[in-house]
């Protein structure tokens, strides 16, 4: 039996959440074209007759402008302290940019093995690629660099052959039917929160928080309280939408994500509820599931 920790990190959109869903098969990970999509360290669990492999998906490294950013942060960083093998995602740009570079300058004194994994190349001439791995190669000594397309699964297998050489003899850390260490009730809140992300614009998504009550549970049926918190009373209103329709379609959309999780008919009651600056109030921080301590 092998196992091991792998680490997903990069900068925001890079395409690390849909990298981890791809291989696990599975959505255990949200997915918007928003930066700073991913708030938690999300466990994605691999489970194969003879081997288990946990990827860490992480926040987005980005210059944080809030404690709930701080607590990002810290999120990415943390989740490279104990790792067997980290994965650096970037965007298909011969650049490595001030995230990248801030990534493998902490990285330089761990001796962790690092695998350069260049996603998106769908979007690329296959030419293209060669400046990209030059200027990346002759800033750090990757392990290997991997071309993928997360989205269309393009290169993941060869990414998850290599990935495979680092897992070592060891046992399972988590039964073979958890392919996540999230709680339901997170798993719930973050599939409400990916629809209204891909329905609100500017700085409306960033300042949401969800909280998901269980109200009452039958063997066919489950209703859950939804609260959708936001930072300003005119933020209430984009939520909502005109006759609520933005709100209703967030909720029906979200359903099925949860009925697919729960196996079970599901009803939301969805609320929205004004926090006045909550991503700087150290005891809403907590309160909503984030915590710098």
């Amino acid at each position: 039996m092998k196992s091991g920790f792998v680490s997903v990190v990069g900068r925001t959109n890079a395409g690390k959440s849909t990298l981890v869903n791809s291989i696990i098969g599975e959505k255990v990970a949200i997915v918007s074209d928003k930066p700073q999509t991913t708030r938690y360290r999300i466990m994605g669990i691999l489970n194969a007759p003879d081997m288990q492999i946990v990827f860490t998906d992480t926040p987005g490294v980005h210059e944080p402008k809030n404690k709930l950013g701080n607590f990002m942060i810290k999120e990415a960083k943390e989740s490279i302290k104990e790792t067997d093998l980290v994965l650096l995602v970037v965007e298909p740009k011969a650049n490595v940019g001030r995230a990248e570079k801030n990534i493998l300058d902490s990285l330089k004194d761990k001796k962790i093995p690092v695998i350069l994994v260049i996603n998106k190349i769908d979007i690329i001439k296959k030419e293209d690629l060669f400046p990209i791995i030059d200027v990346y190669s002759k800033y750090y000594p990757f392990e290997t660099v991997i071309p993928i397309s997360a989205r269309k699964k393009d290169g993941t297998d060869i990414l998850l052959s290599e990935i495979e050489k680092y897992m070592i003899e060891g046992p399972k850390f988590f039964p073979d039917d958890i392919v996540t260490d999230a709680p339901k009730k997170q798993r719930i809140a973050e599939m409400v929160r990916e629809k209204l992300l891909w329905s609100l614009e500017k700085e409306v998504p960033h300042g949401i928080a969800i909280e998901v009550n269980n109200l009452d549970e039958t063997e066919k049926k489950v209703t859950y309280d939804v609260t959708i918190y936001c930072e300003k009373q005119s933020h209430k209103g984009i939520i909502i939408g005109k006759s609520g329709t933005l709100l209703k379609e967030a909720g029906i959309r979200a359903r099925k994500d949860i009925e697919r999780l729960t196996g079970k008919k599901v009803y939301l009651n969805l609320w929205v509820k004004v926090k006045e600056g909550w991503r700087d109030n150290d005891f809403l921080i907590k309160n909503f599931g984030f915590s710098e301590e």
